[in-house]
């Protein structure tokens, strides 16, 4: 049988897994921990698990591998280097496993961290092979070198352009890749990706790896183009080396409007996933508003301190499940609790609360008029860097429950690059008692207007 290659999207984290398999047995490949989506998938292909492969100790998910194999039966293939709690199948370098009429060969490729392999997968029928790169190889770019250890960036980045010109003259240029990270994962370096497929070929043409003779010069755009990635990454590898159990995805504990308010006033995070406008129009006193969508883990993960009893509330009892789905995979296992309703049903007239949405035309507006609002920019250093609103303060998301003794007083108009991350800002604030405006608008239009540099 000859080699085919599923994919696996979970485009909230900007990761893939993949299933390679021969029609009968399959290869899983960097499979996440919510692994109903696995295992409905090789169901509908009718094929078994062979094995279960690692790339790479992942930093910004909690692996489904342990588990799979587990449940499986399957052969748990794990770099050999890499310090684990659990027995799994050790490879290196230039090994070799078999799973149906596939052959699984490593291939050491060190700089994403220093234990990092590269799988390539043939079917014995002289086709090229598929790659399975993880966060070696990405399509256009190459995965980030500064989450083993800061103090080794470079040198991880000098092994991460080796790695991947090797790996490129092993396998050849007719040869698929198919990366772990890339798709908008902090774990890479440079733009997202939107290609469905790559080649080692496509890459010569266009991935600076590969194009770019000169390895220090490589090294040292790579070094400049990284930005800050989430705070929760510093708990991912030590949960994948424990071999995590798999995911717990029943309902969490009903939660009603007193329960509701005795934890918002005890500070725990109550977190309100309904769309940013309208929970600026109407929403729980204390609650911070985090809108589901394919950004909402990262920056709750981001923001929340490690182990605070966290309670959601949406609209609907899905609306929870799918947040819940999200955080599993960053290992916030079991939310304290849920609410399900609206603002109204959930908190009496004096507890609830709104804030005005506004654009950067109005706020335009307002300093034509001779108003002097307080403008308060959320985005990233490396953002701000390129152009800001003069006279604005910088008050990076990441950084604002750090930092709140340094908000300024007055109403503040909150200001990202497209809403998101102002609108979770907006809420941090207004949680903590400031009065805020909610600029829901692209900062690209500010630039255009001429109220923004570049």
């Amino acid at each position: 049988m000859t080699l085919s290659v599923d994919v696996v999207e979970t485009s909230e984290l900007g990761d893939r897994s993949y299933i390679a398999h021969d029609g009968t047995t399959a290869v899983v490949v960097d499979p996440q921990r919510d692994l109903d989506r696995v295992e409905k998938l090789l169901a509908d292909l009718g094929v078994g698990v062979g094995l279960v492969v690692e790339t790479h100790i992942h930093n910004d998910y909690v692996t489904g591998g342990y588990e799979l194999a587990r449940r499986t039966g399957a052969g748990y293939v794990v770099a050999a280097a890499d310090h684990v709690d659990f027995a799994r199948d050790g490879v290196g370098d230039g090994d070799e496993r078999t799973a149906g009429s596939l052959t699984v060969r490593a291939v050491a490729t060190p700089g994403h961290t220093d234990t990092h392999l590269a799988y390539v997968v043939t079917d014995g029928t002289g086709a090229a092979p598929a790659v399975f790169t993880g966060g070696s190889l990405l399509f256009g770019s190459v995965g980030r070198t500064d989450l083993v250890d800061p103090d080794r960036t470079d040198e991880l980045a000098h092994a991460q352009y080796r790695s991947v010109r090797a790996l490129a003259d092993l396998v050849g240029d007719d040869a698929a890749i198919y990366p772990t990270h890339g798709f908008g994962s902090f774990c890479s370096t440079g733009p997202a990706a939107t290609e469905a497929a790559s080649t080692v070929g496509a890459e010569r043409a266009r991935n600076d790896a590969l194009t770019e003779p000169d390895e220090d010069a490589f090294v040292e755009r790579l070094v400049a183009g990284l930005t800050d990635y989430p705070r929760y990454y510093a708990h991912m590898g030590a949960r994948n080396r424990q071999g995590p159990a798999g995911a717990d995805l029943s309902a969490p504990e009903p939660v009603d409007r007193e329960q509701l308010r005795r934890r918002i006033t005890a500070g725990e995070w109550v977190v309100d996933l309904r769309e940013r406008t309208a929970y600026a129009a109407d929403h729980v006193h204390g609650t911070i508003g985090i809108s589901l969508g394919t950004q909402f883990s990262t920056y709750l993960g981001w923001l929340i301190p490690w182990g605070t009893p966290l309670t959601l509330v949406g609209e609907t009892a899905q609306q929870v499940a799918d947040a819940q789905r999200q955080l599993v995979r960053i290992g916030i296992d079991r939310p304290a609790g849920a609410a399900v309703g609206t603002p109204d049903e959930l908190a009496g007239p004096a507890d609830l609360r709104r804030y005005p949405v506004s654009t950067f035309a109005a706020l335009g507006d307002a300093r034509t008029r001779g108003d002097a609002p307080v403008v308060v920019d959320v985005r990233r250093s490396d953002e701000r860097a390129h152009g800001h609103i003069p006279g604005s303060v910088h008050l990076p998301l990441a950084e604002i429950l750090d930092r709140l003794s340094e908000v300024p007083a007055g109403e503040l108009w909150v200001h990202c690059a497209a809403g998101y991350r102002a609108s979770i800002g907006a809420s941090l604030l207004a949680r903590a008692g400031h009065r805020v405006v909610l600029i829901d608008d692209d900062y690209a239009g500010a630039v255009a207007s001429g109220l923004a540099t570049g």
